[in-house]
């Protein structure tokens, strides 16, 4: 069965003194869908992504990346196999500038041996950027962006790796409304293009406009996993908080450009 997904994380559990944080979840991603993972805080969500990502290491359970068992014990072992992450926290180094953040690591190699293309590297970023929408220079050094920027090129970061999934957590925390809204058409994009996405927000309007899946934590404990057009942001809610509640805010429906 694992197989027939991009990823199966099965029977996931991860405790720390006196929190059992991730309690025998199993999370499945189809290829080229993007798969909003919903929860309260301490839901569990975010643990259950730094196993993913390979920040936190689990007390049990196994992870299937195309069909076969791997041990991501490392963010660069995630990088190698095509998991990119953007975290809810800025990871930004305030004293590069926004190029060399985006390619920190992956630096284009000039002519001689040691050598990096910056020309290249620049270029590049700047092309990355306005695949979002986003026209600063990136040769300006990120403590000099504002909040929003910053994390614009957290963004830029993760979708400039060739990576088959991508995990957004809580992407647009800080950005506008035009600033989310190009965020939304690039991964809609990318999915169909075939990649897969991650996607955790607490707005509910956001998961319904670009989600295909939804996944919902309680307690650590996986509750359910619907397609969308199955779900009513009151459900949501429900599932979130294990109790009748009312989200009263219009739906928003999922499109494609």
């Amino acid at each position: 069965m694992s197989e027939l997904y991009l990823l199966r994380m099965q029977n996931i559990k991860k405790s720390f003194p006196g929190v059992q944080a991730v309690d025998d979840v199993t999370l499945e991603i189809l290829p080229g869908e993007i798969h909003a993972l919903v929860g309260e805080n301490g839901a569990g969500k975010s643990t259950l992504m730094r196993i993913l990502s390979g920040a936190t290491t689990p007390d049990d359970g196994s992870i299937f990346w195309r069909g076969e068992e791997v041990h991501i014990n490392s963010p660069a072992t995630a990088q190698s196999i095509g998991i990119s992450m953007i975290h809810q926290e800025l990871a930004v180094i305030p004293y590069l500038d926004a190029g060399k953040n985006i390619f920190l690591g992956r630096e284009p190699k000039g002519i001689l041996p040691g050598q990096i293309n910056w020309s290249k590297l620049y270029r590049s970023a700047k092309e990355q950027l306005a695949r979002l929408g986003l026209d600063f220079d990136p040769r300006k050094p990120v403590n000099l962006l504002t909040i929003a920027q910053q994390q614009m090129v957290e963004v830029t970061k993760a979708l400039s790796i060739d990576a088959a999934l991508i995990v957004m957590d809580e992407p647009t925390s800080s950005l506008t409304e035009r600033e989310s809204e190009a965020l939304f058409d690039r991964m809609i994009r990318l999915e169909e293009h075939g990649v897969s996405i991650i996607f955790i927000s607490h707005r509910l309007e956001e998961v319904f406009r670009v989600s295909d899946r939804v996944t919902v934590m309680r307690d650590g404990k996986h509750i359910g996993t619907h397609p969308i057009e199955t779900l009513s942001k009151d459900k949501v809610v429900n599932m979130m908080v294990g109790r009748e509640l009312s989200y009263e805010t219009p739906r928003l429906t999922k499109t494609h450009t």
